[in-house]
């Protein structure tokens, strides 16, 4: 049994009384690219959510862990809700962002800071009516003139009525502690649900793939990215090393040449890229084999999705 902590105020006041410890589960949903993994990321002080500049990142649903004396909070990562290309996979991440809302106790709902369209209103409808929903815009440190902000948070809160709207910059970690603050008001009092020293639900094997399939999106062209999955076919350890054997599948042949390069040197940069991070992570030595294999219509087939752990 993990001891349970208590926060206590100090004002000063002798009588002060104890403050109830907070946990619960918190949806982070947005539409693709506003930033959501990124967040996660800087809220929990260690990187576990792949990012890149390219739409459509995350494809499960991502559990990050932050526990400080007064509260534990269980991030929600989801994938960016899909609005076209809805091919089985795009229908199954949209069905991690709604089921996502369903189990959670308050959602941060994700915007960039003067941006809000049609994308985003599709967002908007799946939110619940009957939990705190924060309206958190994201990116400010791309807005020269801050004053905009308001007159955008306003224009935004006429759609929706949210418990708490609050601006940050994930990529440059600003304004985090009062979004912790504004979550925290809103958790329901409770125990741990995770071990204090957790960070994510995921195992090692889970994070070895999204790190590799990190490197393929940032180091490859824009189509080729989303025609590949990562399936992680061995994960040993050796005393202190991990021993993984990794596939990249591809949907067609040109994508497999594409993917390995002249004289396998793009496949050779994407594996050391990702066994560099990977060692950071797991703070050890990883011998990471990688290799690329052809499953044609892998993105469009039900039984794969489900082999390849899609929800």
């Amino acid at each position: 049994m993990t001891e349970q902590p208590t926060a206590f105020t100090d004002n000063g006041n002798a009588d002060s009384l104890p403050q109830p410890f907070r946990s619960g589960f918190i949806a982070i949903v947005g539409r693709p690219n506003v930033g959501k993994s990124t967040l996660l990321n800087h809220l929990i002080g260690q990187k576990i959510s792949i990012t890149s500049r390219k739409a459509q990142t995350t494809r499960h649903r991502i559990h990050g862990i932050y526990t400080d004396e007064h509260s534990q909070f269980v991030f929600v990562d989801t994938p960016g809700f899909q609005t076209k290309h809805l091919n089985a996979l795009n229908r199954g991440m949209n069905r991690v962002v709604t089921s996502s809302l369903r189990d959670v106790q308050v959602v941060m709902y994700v915007l960039e800071a003067l941006r809000y369209d049609e994308r985003d209103q599709a967002v908007l409808k799946l939110l619940p009516d009957n939990r705190p929903v924060l309206l958190v815009i994201n990116k400010i440190d791309e807005v020269a003139d801050k004053g905009q902000l308001f007159a955008f948070a306003e224009r935004v809160a006429q759609d929706f009525k949210f418990a708490d709207i609050v601006p940050v910059s994930a990529k440059l970690g600003s304004k985090l502690d009062e979004l912790r603050e504004a979550l925290r008001r809103h958790l329901p009092p409770g125990e741990l649900i995770y071990d204090k020293d957790d960070i994510t639900d995921r195992s090692e094997r889970f994070l070895a793939a999204e790190i590799l399939r990190e490197k393929i999106f940032r180091y490859t062209g824009d189509e080729l990215p989303y025609s590949t999955s990562v399936v992680i076919e061995q994960f040993k350890m050796e005393g202190k090393l991990r021993r993984i054997h990794a596939a990249i599948l591809v949907d067609r042949e040109a994508h497999k040449a594409m993917l390995i390069g002249k004289k396998g040197e793009k496949l050779k940069e994407i594996a050391t890229q990702a066994r560099l991070d990977m060692e950071k992570l797991f703070d050890g030595k990883v011998f990471l084999e990688v290799f690329v294999k052809l499953r044609s219509g892998w993105a469009d087939d039900e039984r794969v999705l489900r082999s390849l752990g899609y929800e």
